[in-house]
C-alpha cells in the first residue's frame, strides 16, 4: 500500500508541469469546447505515459546515449511554445496556441521529459512490468485531470486578462524551459 501511495505522489509531481503548461498556454484560447479539452488532455496523458514507459523499457540505452541531450530538447520545445505565445499576443490574428495538433504534441513532449527520466530511474531500480502498472495508470489519469483543470483555469484567466495573460503565460513557459537546463528555480 505504501508503494502505491508513493507511485501516486510521484505521478502527481510529474503532472505539475502539465498543469502549468496547459494553464499558461490556454489563456490565449478564445473558445474551449469540452471536446477540445478532452482531446488535449488525452494527447498530453498519452505522451506523458508513453515517455514514462519508454524510459522504463529502454532505460539502459537511453541513460547511456540520449539522456545528455534530453534537457536541451525539452528547453527548446518550451522556448518555442512560449515564444509563439508571446508573438501571437502581439499579432492581430486570432490564434489558439494549444488548439493545433502540432502545438499540443510539442507542449506534451516538452512536459514529458521528466517522465522519461523517472522511467529510466525505475528501470535502473529493477522495477518489473508488474511494478509499472500503478505508475503508468496514475500518470495517465492524473495528467489528463491536471490538463483539464489547467485549460479551464487558463481559459478563465485569458477571458478576463486577455493579451497580458498570454504574455505572462509565454514568459512562464520560457522560464520553465530555461529552468530545465540552467536550474534557475
Amino acid at each position: 500500500m505504501e508503494e502505491i501511495f508513493k507511485d501516486i505522489l510521484l505521478s502527481a509531481s510529474l503532472c505539475a508541469d502539465c498543469f502549468a503548461v496547459s494553464l499558461c498556454a490556454s489563456v490565449a484560447m478564445k473558445r474551449v469546447s469540452w471536446g477540445e479539452i478532452l482531446k488535449i488532455s488525452l494527447i498530453f496523458a498519452v505522451i506523458q505515459t508513453s515517455f514514462l514507459f519508454v524510459g522504463w523499457a529502454f532505460g539502459d540505452f537511453i541513460a547511456r546515449y540520449v539522456l545528455a541531450y534530453v534537457k536541451y530538447i525539452g528547453m527548446g520545445l518550451l522556448l518555442f511554445v512560449g515564444g509563439s505565445m508571446i508573438k501571437e499576443a502581439f499579432s492581430e490574428e486570432d490564434s489558439q496556441n494549444l488548439s493545433g495538433f502540432r502545438n499540443i504534441v510539442i507542449a506534451g513532449v516538452a512536459d514529458s521529459i521528466d517522465a522519461l527520466a523517472v522511467g529510466i530511474s525505475m528501470s535502473m531500480a529493477g522495477r518489473g512490468l508488474h511494478g509499472m502498472t500503478v505508475p503508468l495508470a496514475a500518470v495517465f489519469l492524473i495528467t489528463a485531470l491536471s490538463v483539464v483543470l489547467g485549460i479551464k483555469g487558463g481559459h478563465v484567466i485569458g477571458r478576463r486578462a486577455g493579451k497580458p495573460a498570454s504574455i505572462v503565460g509565454g514568459c512562464v513557459l520560457i522560464l520553465l524551459g530555461l529552468n530545465i537546463v540552467f536550474e534557475i528555480v
